[in-house]
């Protein structure tokens, strides 16, 4: 018995298959690519803190560790920030070369086995446009100086309008959220509301900054 013999498929049937071949590609790669490009631009959050307590005035060259209230302080940082990102948490942490910002970093590095990262905080410009090109789409957090925080965050334009840090200001958290596009947003928070530092009694203010 002789095989049927199949029938040429019209060339216009032929042109519509391609062009739903190639409309699937292009959604394909055009999907890929917004996704990518999305990724890219992804929204940078940077939290800035000060270091913990000390027991010594900020002398010019000086490099007080922290006490025991620091030390309690910086945990609690660590309870504040270990879960901030419910999928990922923080993805670096800097300092500068004191001991009082690599301290008040140690136990929220330890938790996330993170490396703390030294970086100058004065250098304003340099400091930012390296966090903005290296963490694009990450939450860092910066533990800095009283008077290098609002220049920071002035920089990443956030808020120019925060209120000058007293002697006795370690809880201040500020959160500064900076979109592909859009406006930078800057959050003010305190990370130990409620608590009670340990019993350490408070050394006399000299009147000499902190």
């Amino acid at each position: 018995m002789p095989q049927a013999q199949q029938r040429p498929v019209p060339k216009d049937k032929k042109r519509r298959r391609r062009r739903r071949a190639a409309s699937v590609v292009v959604f394909a790669f055009t999907t890929l690519l917004l996704a990518w490009f999305l990724e890219s631009r992804a929204t940078t959050t940077i939290i800035f803190v000060r270091h913990a307590d000390t027991d010594t005035t900020m002398a010019e060259g000086g490099d007080p560790p922290l006490n025991a209230r620091g030390k309690a302080r910086a945990e609690l940082l660590a309870d504040f920030l270990q879960d901030v990102d419910v999928v990922a948490g923080v993805d670096a942490i800097y300092a500068s070369e004191f001991k009082r910002t690599q301290q008040t970093a140690a136990p929220l590095a330890q938790r996330l086995n993170l490396e703390i990262e030294i970086a100058d905080p004065y250098d304003v410009v340099g400091f930012t446009q390296s966090l903005l090109k290296k963490h694009k789409g990450e939450i860092v957090l910066v533990v800095s100086h009283g008077d290098a925080i609002a220049p920071l965050i002035e920089e990443l334009h956030g808020s120019k309008k925060l209120p000058e840090m007293g002697k006795d200001d370690f809880d201040n958290l500020y959160i500064v959220s900076s979109p592909w596009f859009g406006r930078v947003k800057t959050l003010r928070m305190h990370y130990a509301v409620g608590w009670r530092p340990p019993d350490v009694p408070e050394p006399p203010y000299d009147g000499k900054p902190r």
